[in-house]
């Protein structure tokens, strides 16, 4: 498995709103929800056609859900977002292999608190790319 470090792919140019789209790593989603809101579909969109046109690419989606429910609930509920976020890519051509979905549930908060703001900033799918 790869370091968690992002490469640029070959040929690909960065520049430009593609660019853009795929500078953006992170996924957010609403609470007790899995799907993709439609702020972030250009986003999936932008990573499942990289990946298509990068055969050798290969990505990690890490589903992450905030720390209310139960540990069960929460594990379920993050791999739910990470294999949401998987399904939306394979429009875009991505090729089974390419994508490997890990769910983390409540146990990697991005920020520690116990209200709204944290607990938004913890219900997310991270984007991340292998070294190839």
């Amino acid at each position: 498995t790869g370091t968690g470090v992002a490469v640029p792919m070959e040929g690909t140019d960065v520049a430009g709103p593609q660019g853009d789209l795929l500078s953006t790593r992170v996924i957010y989603f609403d609470y007790d929800s899995a799907q993709v809101k439609p702020e972030y579909v250009a986003v999936v969109n932008a990573h499942g056609r990289n990946l298509a046109d990068n055969p050798n690419a290969r990505i990690r989606l890490e589903g992450h859900a905030d720390e209310r429910g139960s540990r069960e609930y929460n594990i379920a509920l993050s791999e739910y977002r990470a294999v949401a976020v998987h399904n939306l890519m394979k429009f875009q051509g991505v090729r089974e292999g390419q994508v490997e979905t890990v769910a983390f549930g409540e146990e990697k908060p991005i920020e520690l608190g116990h209200n709204e703001t944290a607990w938004a900033r913890n219900r997310r799918v991270e984007i991340v790319y292998e070294a190839q």
